[in-house]
This record gives structure tokens, C-alpha cells and sequence, in this order.
């Protein structure tokens, strides 16, 4: 059985899976581009741009 210690909230599961997401969520955003949904687009980007800029608070104040 495998021990290794594993993410138990959304938060670190998110927190791990970081790139993935905002990858993911910009892969969204220039399909809907594609499809003439501008503003489905931006809103995506803009969930991508709050995780992003979260991170990086994080991480400041972690220094």
C-alpha cells in the first residue's frame, strides 16, 4: 500500500495542480475564442488571472 502523504483539500490539490489549470482554463478560452464567445473567453481568463495572482501573493509572503 502507498503511504506517501497525498493532498486532502481542494486547496492543496489546487495548489498542486496549478499549471494544469491555468493551462487548461487558457485551452478553454481560445476555443470559445474560436467559437465567436469573447466574452465566455474573458471570463475564464479572468478565473486564470485571480489564481494566478493568488499564487503569487502566496508566495510573497512566504519570503
Amino acid at each position: 500500500m502507498d503511504e506517501s502523504p497525498r493532498p486532502e483539500t481542494v486547496a492543496q490539490l489546487a495548489e498542486l495542480y496549478l499549471g494544469n489549470i491555468l493551462y487548461a482554463l487558457e485551452a478553454t478560452a481560445l476555443w470559445l475564442e474560436e467559437q465567436q464567445r469573447p466574452g465566455d473567453a474573458a471570463f475564464y481568463r479572468g478565473i486564470a488571472r485571480q489564481l494566478a495572482a493568488a499564487r503569487g501573493r502566496e508566495r510573497g509572503n512566504s519570503r
